[in-house]
């Protein structure tokens, strides 16, 4: 024990310790979100994304790449600014709840530009789902009617929950109209929604669930061509915050619905090929959400006017929720260091590290937390 604590201290093991990555798991994340709370943490990504998008110019973008196959999509999504570099793995596998797996599971990346080293390996499933929330909280904010304080929420799966809490601390909604065809969905929000200060109207059928609502929040699973809200079914000043469609062939507004509204987009090189637009026109027009932000274009025209965020998750969303994670975890001690990077003295004699040596600490660093 005695040896261990001394290599622990020594100048090697610091040295070695400060090229290492932060590592953020599943749990740990858990860990920060609580130790956060739930609103803290949606509202400083919410805060971090509108600040990395009013640097859009500052980043290197491009549209993700996905592998898709029958049963889904794997994708990775990079994006850099001049310091700092970012991915996201992440899949989306509609019928992995069937055999005990989450439809959505990710990781991401920090890296700095100058040297190409990690600086954080994190979980980026939970993470995903809070910066989604949390960015068409910030999408409704600059397009939405003030005070609006009915949304209907179409899918109450695995995102539903965070859609709802992220409105109720952001824009004030108070009222929630739900339908899924899962009723067990459905039952499941109900559930980890109650005693939380929202009233919970409980519907059968999308026709049913937007009549009233300022907001209509579509997070569907399937990856189909869908057509979940149809043009009969808005009113003036609708806001749709459309989440589900986010890959080709899958789709939840009717083009009829985009025809008749203004419609916002992150990225609209991707969004072209996964979003709701992907059935229209290459032409049809569209405004990015960097631009409302920024004041060089509109949002809302009118109080009556129906406005769309076609929002199919963007790489300069998880950047910025990279970054609100790492600080806090940095801030709270969370995570641990991870032995990614082999222990080098001399950097150009890699194969040395396969040659035993006593001096070599990485066995001693297992479980060696950041605290």
């Amino acid at each position: 024990m005695n040896r261990l604590i001394k290599a622990l201290h020594s100048p090697l093991t610091t040295a070695f310790l400060a090229t290492q990555p932060l590592y953020l798991s599943a749990p740990d994340a858990v860990t920060l979100v609580r130790r956060l709370g739930f609103q803290k943490c949606i509202a400083g990504m919410a805060q971090n994304i509108r600040a990395d998008f009013l640097r859009w110019p500052d980043f290197d973008k491009s549209a993700r790449v996905a592998n898709h196959s029958q049963g889904g999509v794997i994708e990775l999504m990079p994006i850099s600014d001049d310091t700092t570099y970012s991915f996201k793995y992440v899949n989306g596998h509609p019928q992995n709840t069937a055999i005990g797996l989450p439809t959505v599971m990710a990781f991401g990346v920090l890296a700095d530009v100058a040297t190409g080293l990690p600086t954080l390996v994190s979980e980026l499933t939970l993470t995903t789902a809070l910066r989604t929330a949390a960015t068409s909280a910030l999408a409704a904010q600059t397009l939405a009617r003030p005070n609006s304080r009915v949304m209907a929420l179409i899918g109450n799966g695995a995102q539903s929950e965070f859609q709802a809490l992220a409105f109720q601390h952001l824009l004030g909604i108070d009222t929630l109209r739900l339908f899924d065809i899962d009723p067990l969905a459905t039952a499941k929000l109900v559930a980890n929604l109650s005693g939380r200060g929202l009233k919970l109207q409980v519907c059968t059928s999308t026709a049913e669930a937007v009549q009233g609502a300022d907001i209509v929040t579509t997070v569907t699973a399937d990856k189909a061509c869908a057509t979940i809200v149809t043009a009969d079914l808005l009113a003036p000043g609708m806001h749709i915050n459309a989440v589900g469609g986010d890959c080709p062939g899958k789709t939840e507004l009717a083009a009829d619905v985009l025809d008749k509204a203004k419609v916002f987009v992150e990225f609209t090189p991707q969004t072209r090929i996964e979003g709701d637009i992907q059935q229209m026109p290459a032409d049809f027009a569209v405004t990015e959400l960097w631009e409302v932000l920024s004041g060089t274009r509109a949002g809302r025209d009118h109080d009556d006017q129906i406005t769309v965020f076609d929002s199919v998750g963007f790489a300069l969303e998880d950047f910025a929720a990279l970054r609100f994670m790492h600080e806090a975890a940095l801030v709270h001690g969370v995570g641990e260091r991870l032995a990614l990077i082999p222990q080098m003295a001399d950097p150009k004699n890699l194969f040395g590290t396969l040659q035993a040596s006593a001096r070599r600490i990485e066995p001693a660093l297992n479980g060696v937390s950041c605290t």
